[in-house]
């Protein structure tokens, strides 16, 4: 299995030439805890002869020190780098590791077997193109055996290897092989794995891993890295229809203009026919250029810089197809929703959406169901935790081009990213377009925004108030209406405890009823904005993602967020309607100050501290800001 190669010492530009054109296989490990994922990867590092002479040294001290092999190298060590996965004996964190052989090149991810890790999981076998899933031959297929088999299959991961491991520990039983590899087939039809590959083997003492076993004289089959070495990679994804998310326009001087990218599915040759999406313009391929000269063909996994006969306007985010197969165009979807972050999913809240190279603005409505990794059941959620997996509506704020992750992995998959925070906070898989997403379409109408705001003596905007309650925004807000309206400005006033009478009277006070509280404030505001009017908005809302959604739906000079603060101490003294005490007495729940969270402004464009202004001086202000905006004049 070693690297090793006589051209090393006798022509080593000859060898470095032969490594760099290799194929590469990325796989992962996966499987119940204590499987011997650690002590596999460990073991194939080892017989490779990428293990230096120190970090052998350190692993034969480790081994003495926290191993549990005895006397032996316990290989596990390699992989477990975390001070808590050496003292619980587990893996934590994904841990990727590189070595070849021969024939190939590989990228391995040990994934942790945890339930309450199943995020790592997920991000490892992302990008893998085959799983060795690791049985213990003493246990069977376990709750976490079929958990990460359903994961895998989710991910698109068509080919597995069922490595029954530490069979030197059933007596290289054939009857114990064939009993758990019917066990597995069995389960593997409920959930679509067909291409499966099955493997005894003791990873500790390199049974069929690298070398075929005396000690399965009935097996015949391949030992784990002779299939490794031989199964295909990149053949499914090079027949796909052609793809390439555009990542940058190449313009080095005026006579050059070239779209670069890494293509991602199908083949592609000059003189091929291409179409640009989501605009949807056509061309030819003229040239495909790269570091090394012009390309006669591309395919899928190169990077290179693609330049058109034609001059159409594309950028990045953009996806070159294949013009008589594109991709198609949405902004309404199905898909899986893999939740990632500490903070739960909240149905309606803005996140942003990663897909290829495009980022946009995503919504996530509420759960058609969340699935039960374990029992594969669809229970009914209202919401994501962290690790959960649930089947999702997604609304987004512009169409997007996209394949169904089962045809392309790389233009059917996407990140969410938490809009505030800038985090990864989840994943997902899209199935399909919803058909509201193609049959709901803008209506042109003759009476414009424009038209409308010629009528008014101002300009239209949005004066949000938001602070704890008892701040002061309500009083505050009517003053501010008060003298709009005297000065012959057209207004609205949205009232927190008005709306809930009637728009909202379905919503609770949950986190998540708080958001689609928002959601649906903003796009009233937005409908007022486009009306003609000057929007007073007086809410709580306590997050900075649901303002922000607000401050998005209208035009960046329309919107004047105004932070009324006061200590709850004050709110809670001037709290007319008892509400603070309630909350104190356990008898209103998820109420602002006390059990519920709220997320101040961080730059409000009007700081009204209620302890020290008036109504009156505080309205004063915020309309002294509307005429600097220019809205009232």
């Amino acid at each position: 299995m070693s690297h090793s190669s006589e051209l090393i010492a006798s022509d080593i530009e000859g060898y470095l030439r032969s490594h760099q054109y290799k194929s590469l296989l990325r796989f992962i490990t996966c499987g119940s805890v204590d499987d011997g994922k650690s002590t596999l990867i460990g073991r194939m590092l080892y017989e490779s002869h990428l293990v230096f002479e120190d970090h052998l040294a350190a692993l034969e001290a480790d081994s003495a020190k926290v191993g549990t092999q005895g006397a032996d190298l316990d290989f596990a060590l390699l992989l477990d780098g975390l001070t808590a996965e050496r003292e619980q004996g587990i893996t934590i964190d994904v841990a990727y590791r590189y070595f070849s052989t021969e024939r190939r090149k590989f990228i391995v991810a040990d994934t942790p077997g945890h339930e309450q890790y199943t995020r790592n999981m997920v991000t490892g076998a992302s990008t893998a193109d085959v799983a060795v899933i690791l049985v213990d031959a003493r246990k069977g297929v376990l709750t976490q055996t079929r958990r990460h088999s359903y994961l895998v299959s989710l991910l698109g991961l068509k080919r597995v290897v069922v490595a029954i491991n530490k069979m030197d520990l059933v007596e290289f039983s054939q009857s114990r092989f064939e009993e758990i590899e019917a066990e597995y087939r069995e389960f593997a039809g409920q959930i679509g794995l067909d291409d499966m590959t099955f493997i005894p083997m003791s990873a500790l003492k390199g049974d069929n891993v690298t070398d075929a076993s005396t000690n399965t004289p009935w097996y015949s089959g391949p030992t784990l890295i002779e299939y490794l070495e031989t199964v295909p990679v990149d053949d499914e994804r090079a027949e796909q229809p052609f793809r390439l998310p555009v990542q940058w326009v190449n313009r080095p001087n005026l006579d050059f203009r070239g779209f670069s990218g890494q293509i991602v599915g199908g083949t592609v040759r000059p003189g091929d026919r291409i179409r640009v999406l989501p605009a949807g313009t056509t061309s030819t391929i003229d040239r495909i250029v790269t570091m090394d000269g012009d390309l006669d063909e591309a395919i899928a996994g190169q990077s290179v810089t693609l330049t058109l006969a034609d001059e159409i306007d594309a950028s990045r985010g953009d996806l070159i197809c294949a013009a008589d197969s594109p991709a198609e165009v949405a902004d309404q979807f199905e898909g899986h929703v893999i939740w990632m972050h500490e903070d739960a999913m909240l149905p309606g809240r803005p996140y942003l959406m990663k897909i290829g190279t495009r980022t946009v603005g995503v919504t996530i409505a509420n759960p058609k169901y969340r699935v039960d990794v374990n029992t594969l059941d669809h229970l009914a959620a209202n919401k994501l935790e962290l690790n959960e997996i649930g089947v999702c509506n997604l609304s987004l704020d512009r169409p997007i081009p996209f394949d169904a992750y089962n045809d392309n992995r790389d233009t059917g998959g996407f990140i969410i990213i938490d809009k505030i925070t800038q985090n990864t906070v989840g994943a997902g898989l899209l199935h399909f377009a919803l058909r509201r997403s193609h049959n709901i379409h803008w209506q042109d109408v003759k009476v414009d925004k424009a038209a409308r705001t010629g009528l008014n003596i101002h300009r239209p905007g949005v004066v949000w108030l938001t602070g704890l309650s008892g701040a002061g925004k309500s009083t505050i807000a009517n003053v501010v209406e008060a003298k709009l309206h005297s000065l012959g400005v057209r207004t609205y006033l949205l009232d927190g405890d008005n709306v809930r009478h009637g728009l909202n009277r379905d919503l609770g006070f949950t986190d998540a009823d708080r958001v689609e509280n928002i959601r649906r404030i903003a796009e009233v505001t937005g409908l007022m904005v486009d009306a003609g009017l000057v929007v007073l908005v007086s809410f709580i809302s306590p997050f900075r993602a649901e303002r922000q959604l607000a401050r998005d739906r209208v035009e960046a000079d329309e919107f004047i967020e105004v932070h009324v603060d006061a200590s709850v101490e004050l709110a809670e003294s001037r709290d007319p309607k008892g509400l603070y005490a309630k909350a104190r007495a356990g008898e209103l729940t998820n109420f602002t100050g006390v059990d519920s969270p709220y997320e101040p402004p961080e730059s409000p464009e009007v700081y009204i501290d209620t302890a020290a202004l008036s109504p009156e001086a505080a309205a004063e202000l915020v309309i002294a800001t509307l005429r600097v905006r220019g809205i009232v004049s």
